[in-house]
């Protein structure tokens, strides 16, 4: 059976967004899905498996293993003819990371039909790996589907990020800027920030809506408040609908709180302005956390500013503080160097009496 799915997002009664893909299995899925993650994964599950399915253009019941590794080949040949590749890997389709995380939703999918037990789907059809046999042992899945590099994240210097904070137009621009980048907030953050949020007789903010629905509250610089302080009472339009802390200044939407789109056109015409090649609000948040290590806090701290769960994913910044690296070096060589390292010239010398 052929199946096409169609992407429909439609408004709901009490807010928010239904989404559906015109399959009762898929639409049951992104249900539990809608039920269970934040609105920005939910379309990114339905795009993904919108996506797939078009390519492989069968029946979810009757899709194969095969049918999911012809879908693998598909994503990474070159898109519509391209022949630039990627610095960090070398290909010219889809990045690795695109495409496990796809494979992701996918296997999320099957997974759900799997336990549901009124389906045709015995198994996954998405492999967890390559089997490996080792002398001795039984084949075991050992090496990744999709090996995705592990790349540092790009961050600005001081120079630059104080040439984009003064390309900034407006009081609230520039605060929203310095919630990035002096506090560390995702975008979504920064955006979903509500005027009960703000709290600055503490120098804090509370995040409401963060990665994953979890909520933090977490120190901001003075610097920051004032900022605020200053779009609040001579920027931020009385006829607000609501009580979003920024909104659009002008135009047909004023006083509609600023959306994702539209923080994103504000950060780019600062980059061109300021002659930065590179910055994204993502970036921005990087940079805040190197700062922040560099000048010396401690990582557990600096995952709780981050709101991440596991600290691993704190420890690239241990990476991107050069300062923290350096100085660990500095101390570790100068201990060698005061035990001495054997710089005899005899211990250069070997067996046959030659250098």
């Amino acid at each position: 059976m052929v199946f096409t799915p169609c992407l429909l997002r439609t408004p709901r009664p009490g807010g928010g967004e239904l989404i559906r893909l015109g399959h009762p299995l898929l639409d049951a899925y992104l249900d539990l899905v809608t039920a269970r993650a934040r609105p920005n994964t939910v379309i990114a599950t339905a795009f993904d498996l919108k996506v797939f399915f078009t390519v492989v253009g069968r029946d979810p019941v009757e899709v194969t293993v095969s049918d999911v590794l012809a879908f693998i080949k598909a994503q990474r040949e070159p898109r519509h003819g391209a022949k630039v590749v990627r610095i960090e890997d070398g290909e010219q389709g889809l990045s690795a990371r695109t495409i496990k995380r796809r494979l992701a939703s996918i296997a999320g999918l099957y997974e759900y039909l799997i336990i549901r037990g009124d389906t045709a789907v015995a198994q996954n059809p998405v492999p967890r790996g390559l089997a490996v046999r080792r002398p001795g042992q039984r084949a075991v899945r050992g090496v990744p589907l999709i090996r995705a590099p592990r790349t540092l994240p790009r961050v600005i210097d001081p120079v630059q990020a104080d040439a984009f904070v003064a390309a900034l137009r407006t009081r609230r621009d520039r605060a929203m800027v310095e919630a990035m980048l002096l506090g560390g907030l995702r975008r979504c953050e920064v955006l979903g920030l509500r005027l009960g949020d703000v709290r600055p007789g503490e120098s804090r903010l509370f995040v409401a809506e963060g990665k994953g629905g979890h909520q933090r509250i977490v120190p901001v610089s003075q610097r920051f408040f004032a900022t605020l302080g200053g779009y609040l009472d001579e920027e931020r339009p009385e006829v607000a609908i609501d009580d979003h802390v920024f909104v659009v200044l002008k135009g047909p939407r004023r006083g509609q709180p600023l959306s994702a789109a539209g923080l994103d056109e504000i950060v780019s015409g600062a980059r061109r302005r300021a002659g930065i090649e590179q910055l994204t609000c993502h970036q921005l948040r990087h940079t805040c956390f190197t700062r922040l290590r560099e000048a010396g806090m401690a990582l557990e701290a600096i995952q709780a500013q981050a709101g991440h769960r596991s600290i691993e994913s704190t420890r690239i910044y241990l990476h991107l503080a050069n300062d923290w690296l350096a100085e660990e070096y500095r101390r570790a060589s100068e201990a060698i160097d005061a035990q001495g390292i054997g710089d005899d010239s005899r211990d250069l010398v070997d067996d046959s009496g030659e250098y």
